[in-house]
């Protein structure tokens, strides 16, 4: 059976779908297994202490709400995926809370604005999930979701954001290693594979992903007002300090909101 977006009643975008089929067994993928490594790191990365609060966009499950909030840390997830938001919610410990919403309808949210001491955005969360014709008013999606992150830090505070290396993503494609096809002229990852629910049941999915390169990230982050701190090579489970390469999958963008 194939899933896609047009058969999903109300769907805002096309991974929510995919995202009810899948429900916990989202966790069963290896690339969810370095939480509590991830959150070492990012509890340096964005001088996070115990009641300060994080933002974390395209939640999911709420693997790294969860993880922070075990930290003292009061989380805030938001994922467009309902099932998520559900999963999370079911099992959030104390200081992690949840809600549905469009990561590009961000900067909407008056209560968001300035009032979180980080935003996180991992495992392409929100942003890197935007196809061309997921622009709001013909602005692209994953600027919407950049400029509403921007918008929720409080002055000094930062942003952690994990995105795809298009580099590696194109060089793996060439190999013959990543059964995918890379659109050169939009940056957009496409995949055909196969994902089970939690029973195993399967179905045949299309996923799109945006890959980038630093300087894409640099420019990006200068258009909505974000200073580019840092940004390393970086993998599911390891967000040391290297620096970006064409063997390494993600860039670990770190970028900070100016002070007042």
């Amino acid at each position: 059976m194939t899933l896609n977006a047009a058969e999903g009643a109300g769907d805002d975008h096309w991974f929510e779908p995919v995202a009810a089929h899948l429900g916990g067994a989202y966790l069963r993928y290896s690339f969810t297994k370095g939480t509590v490594a991830e959150v070492d790191r990012l509890m340096e990365l964005l001088d996070l202490r115990a009641g300060h609060r994080v933002l974390d966009v395209g939640c999911g499950p709420g693997r790294h709400s969860h993880e922070l909030a075990r930290r003292g840390v009061l989380a805030h997830g938001v994922d467009i995926s309902q099932r998520f938001v559900d999963l999370a919610a079911a099992t959030a410990p104390d200081g992690a809370t949840f809600e549905r919403l469009d990561a590009r309808e961000l900067a909407s949210v008056e209560r968001f604005g300035a009032a979180f001491d980080a935003v996180i955005c991992l495992c392409q969360g929100a942003f890197g999930l935007m196809r061309p014709e997921d622009a709001r008013g013909g602005v692209d999606g994953d600027r919407l979701v950049l400029e509403g992150m921007a918008a929720a830090l409080a002055p000094g505070a930062r942003l952690a954001l994990s995105a795809f290396n298009s580099l590696f993503t194109a060089a793996a494609i060439a190999r013959g290693d990543y059964e995918a096809s890379l659109d050169v002229a939009s940056g957009i990852i496409h995949e055909r594979t196969e994902v089970r629910d939690e029973d195993g049941r399967a179905e045949a999915v299309d996923l799109w992903t945006g890959g980038y390169t630093p300087r894409e990230l640099r420019l990006l982050c200068e258009l909505v007002g974000l200073e580019v701190v840092a940004i390393d090579g970086a993998e599911p489970g390891d967000y040391s300090a290297k620096p970006p390469s064409v063997d390494l999958p993600e860039h670990l963008l770190i970028a900070r909101m100016a002070s007042l």
